[in-house]
């Protein structure tokens, strides 16, 4: 079985952000695997322990974004695939989408995976427009996978209800939490990992004009938001507190 992951680093969820002169300050900053993407990266390889074939691993972004990939690897994918992000200005969902496309159209593939957002930004847009993109069935937010031939089952997270859906591949799943427990990378998945394939590409090896890759949307302003005041403590007989209560409501928080 050929299965592909995508695959965005991101920071740390423990980072503290700051915010200088409009961008998001990266000095410092620990990056790891979208999380979200980390379910995706340890079903693909329970795939192919399961099917036998070869997981392998893309991202798009800067050169720090290896790391990502070469954690991937150490947890037991076979290669890596990294589009250097240098070319390309102020890239969406939508530009990212058509880069990815541009690899995936070159490869083999049964299956793809990938995190349902990336915790950053939180749009969960790439995976469906990646499918369709390449004119594939896509399903979000999965929490259980099962392939029997070329028959996908799948139960998908619904708003705290669950969905049961069937599809045909090749597919694009999505992972939400609860798909599985991640592995950590052994010391010896670290030292292979060092020795697997990793391939680097840039626009001029996919052959795409970077007027097609135009952001669809521009960022207006980051800003943190603002700091919570303290709450207020209401004193008294129950019946005063409601009474003050209702005061604070409709006068000062005017939601009533």
């Amino acid at each position: 079985m050929k299965i592909l992951v995508i695959m965005k680093q991101t920071f740390d969820t423990e980072e503290r952000i700051v915010v200088e002169d409009g961008q998001i300050s990266e000095d410092g900053v620990e990056f790891i695997i979208n999380p979200y993407d980390e379910y995706a990266v340890e079903e693909a390889i329970r795939l192919r322990e399961a099917h036998g074939g070869e997981v392998t691993v893309i991202t798009v972004g800067p050169e720090r974004a290896e790391q990502a990939l070469r954690t991937a690897l150490a947890m037991g994918a076979d290669k890596g695939m990294i589009v250097d992000d240098e070319e390309l200005d102020a890239p969406d969902e939508y530009t990212i989408a058509k880069v990815l496309a541009a690899v995936v159209a070159d490869l083999d593939y049964d299956i793809i995976l990938g995190g349902y957002m990336a915790v950053d930004d939180g749009s969960a847009q790439v995976g469906p427009r990646l499918a369709e993109l390449l004119s594939i069935p896509h399903i979000s937010t999965i929490t259980k996978l099962t392939v029997d031939g070329d028959k996908v089952e799948v139960e998908k997270d619904v708003e705290g209800d669950v969905e049961y859906l069937e599809a045909k591949l090749p597919v694009l799943v999505t992972a939400q939490q609860g798909l599985n427990d991640p592995r950590y990378a052994s010391l010896k998945g670290i030292m292979q990992a060092k020795k697997k394939p990793l391939q680097r590409l840039d626009l001029d090896d996919l052959d795409l004009d970077e007027d097609e890759l135009e952001a669809k949307t521009e960022t207006l302003e980051v800003f943190l938001p603002p700091e919570k005041e303290a709450g207020k403590i209401l004193q008294g007989e129950q019946k005063e507190q409601v009474k003050e209560l209702v005061h604070l409501l409709r006068n000062e928080a005017k939601v009533i």
